[in-house]
């Protein structure tokens, strides 16, 4: 007997009820790379964090003078490049062996967000905390939950596979056909964030960023 086909809120809910674990699984190991980021900043020496700061004025300078690629330039960048890493997590969920990898990218990426954060923070003080606000935080306000749900459905996945591979059969399974394409639809709502993320930050972070930067450099 075919299951009844639940509304979209009710299966999210169940969704999230039934994976509500792995959510907070992975929310602690980004939270941990986050803090592996900022602890690296305080463990770097001297020369390391002013060959740093060294870059980061030479591109302080680009922005004030509005020497910065294109609106339409960056957005692609940053589109293509999220849409790279997320669409990578999506395929490692399909491939089952893939999930360690999986975690190791949401590591990264929580790392890369506590980096930038620190070293800002620790060189500049108020104004790095204030530059990392209009640079870093607008976008990933919307990519950092996009990255938790890509990385926790894609684990999600992998176990309905691996059950649906070593358990017998089953009235609670579903088809495989169903939830790939469930899966699929999670990627393209990703998608969509990713494209509203990149948006904010070739459209609307340049012109953040050249107010901060005439401040910063007062």
């Amino acid at each position: 007997m075919r299951r009844q086909q639940l509304p979209v809120s009710a299966m999210i809910k169940q969704h999230l009820k039934e994976y509500s674990s792995i959510y907070l699984f992975v929310f602690v190991l980004f939270l941990m790379g986050v803090i592996f980021g900022a602890i690296i900043v305080n463990s770097m020496n001297l020369s390391q964090k002013e060959d740093l700061y060294y870059y980061l004025n030479r591109f302080f300078g680009q922005v004030a003078e509005g020497k910065v690629a294109s609106a339409a330039d960056m957005f692609h960048q940053s589109f293509f490049h999220n849409l790279k890493y997320l669409g990578l997590m999506w395929i490692l969920g399909i491939s089952i062996i893939g999930l360690p990898v999986i975690l190791v990218m949401l590591f990264i990426k929580g790392m890369v967000v506590g980096f930038t954060v620190g070293f800002l923070v620790n060189q500049l003080g108020l104004k790095g905390f204030l530059l990392s606000f209009v640079t870093v935080l607008p976008q990933n306000i919307l990519l950092i939950p996009a990255f938790i749900i890509m990385c926790s459905v894609a684990i999600s996945f992998s176990l309905k596979i691996i059950r649906q591979l070593f358990v017998k059969k089953s009235s609670t399974l579903e088809a495989p056909l169903t939830l790939f394409m469930r899966y699929a639809s999670v990627f393209v709502f990703i998608g969509v964030i990713a494209v509203l993320a990149s948006g904010f930050e070739a459209y609307a972070s340049p012109f953040l960023m050249k107010n901060i930067v005439e401040f910063v450099s007062k």
